[in-house]
């Protein structure tokens, strides 16, 4: 992805020259609003910099889409010229982006029409769509493009992105795949990946996935009012237009216990979809039986959470490792916090501090330790499970240095889960200061 700036144009190229099949996604504004008050520029000056970009993105490699930012709040006339131009320039895609989230369905579909009768050269790229959610209209304007020939969608898994969100990629594709019947039209997508790539998404960036959300929510397939119940007892199909199985949901809830050995943890954790070698197994059983003995009960909600600890820890050095957190507090007592730390030289180290609360005086005593400047920006606890022995899934984000660190830690512990997010965040800030002095 590149502005339409040569140099940028460049770069880009460097960045994907040895991919199998590279792809130089070129963007300028389009709009009156932006050439004006963003570029600073005049309507020629914006449309020959977005040939000229496409122009040095054909020359190195053969696939190149452009995208008129705001495309939507644009002048039709001029927005139809420029498209002309950069296809003539060698543009295989050209992208409509609703930048701002502007555009309702109905608008949205007649400027892909008259974009279809307004381009003389539309047929030799594939039209595209990217959509934001600022009226809560990204899925629905998407779709209404499709239904307008449109044939490439942008979006983002759970619907991230900037300010209100992107379109989101699972619910326009299980749109598709339920109606058919007026799509006409295939994603190709194994959509049984769906409920896994969500929940990855989620763990990995740290934004929880809403109750309600569509398609991956947890609430998706849950049903409480009685009429609804008593239908989906006599037929499914009665208050559920989407099998949860095609969407990757877990067909059951296998709980898993203390005296569970290997052989039942792996044969669940592949019913998961997680293949794990025997050195791999090993591991997380561990982990199993630690979570085990504090819990009555191991369900599959609790292994997710399992293994998104194991795979959010796997890229982030041990530079620092919490041996041991302890905390005395009362609604008399000044909380206070001893931490036990294992330092990069294999040293333990001992310390202590007080605070507003228990989680502030771990955190205090921690910084007693580590001494990294930073600031806490956001602080979550979220259940894993049902019940009073559920584990806690703690994320955090710090600032140091202008960058944001993302910290996540589990525990049936609430305050050890909060020391492990801590821990978590504070050695991602430390790699990557250890990389960048080197």
């Amino acid at each position: 992805l590149a502005r339409c700036y040569l140099p940028d144009v460049d770069a880009a190229w460097e960045g994907v020259k040895n991919a199998a099949r590279p792809r130089i996604h070129v963007f300028i504004s389009s709009s009156d609003n932006h050439i004006m008050n963003l570029l600073r520029k005049n309507p020629e000056e914006v449309m020959d910099a977005a040939v000229a970009s496409v122009e040095r993105a054909k020359s190195y490699c053969e696939d190149v889409e452009f995208s008129p930012m705001d495309a939507t709040r644009t002048d039709p006339d001029y927005l139809f010229k420029m498209l002309e131009a950069v296809i003539d320039a060698g543009a295989n895609t050209v992208n409509i982006a609703d930048t701002v989230g502007y555009t309702i369905p109905s608008e949205f579909s007649e400027r892909i029409e008259d974009i279809k009768k307004n381009v003389p050269n539309i047929g030799k790229a594939v039209m595209s769509v990217h959509c934001h959610n600022d009226l809560g209209l990204s899925v629905a304007n998407s779709l209404a493009a499709v239904r307008s020939g449109v044939r490439q969608v942008e979006g983002c898994i759970n619907g991230l992105g900037e300010r209100a969100g992107n379109a989101s990629l699972e619910e326009i594709i299980m749109a598709i795949e339920t109606r058919n019947d007026l799509f006409d039209v295939s994603t190709n997508i194994d959509t049984t990946q769906i409920y896994r790539t969500s929940r990855l998404v989620s763990d990995i960036t740290g934004f929880p996935v809403q109750p309600n959300k569509a398609i991956v929510g947890a609430n998706a397939f849950r049903h409480a009012s009685g009429i609804h119940q008593d239908g989906v007892i006599k037929d499914r199909s009665t208050y559920e237009i989407i099998d949860p199985k095609s969407v990757g949901w877990p067909s059951n809830s296998i709980v898993l216990g203390k005296l569970s050995g290997r052989a039942g943890l792996r044969a669940r954790l592949e019913e998961l979809g997680y293949n794990l070698d025997q050195e791999e197994l090993n591991e997380v059983f561990e982990a199993f039986k630690s979570l085990a003995d504090r819990k009555r009960e191991v369900t599959d909600q609790d292994l997710e959470s399992l293994m998104s600890t194991r795979r959010r820890t796997a890229d982030v050095p041990t530079i620092y490792e919490l041996a041991h957190v302890q905390v005395s507090t009362g609604d008399h007592d000044v909380p206070t916090a001893t931490v036990k730390i294992t330092s990069p030289e294999g040293d333990e180290i001992i310390d202590a501090a007080t605070g507003t609360g228990p989680v502030d005086a771990v955190y205090r005593a921690i910084n007693r330790v580590i001494g990294v400047e930073n600031r806490l920006t956001e602080f979550r606890v979220d259940a894993v499970t049902e019940g009073i022995d559920a584990l806690g899934d703690v994320t955090i984000r710090i600032e140091r240095n202008s960058d944001v660190f993302v910290g996540r830690g589990s525990d049936t512990d609430i305050i050890v889960a909060s020391a492990k997010a801590y821990m978590n965040a504070l050695n991602r800030a430390l790699s990557v200061d250890s990389s960048q002095n080197k």
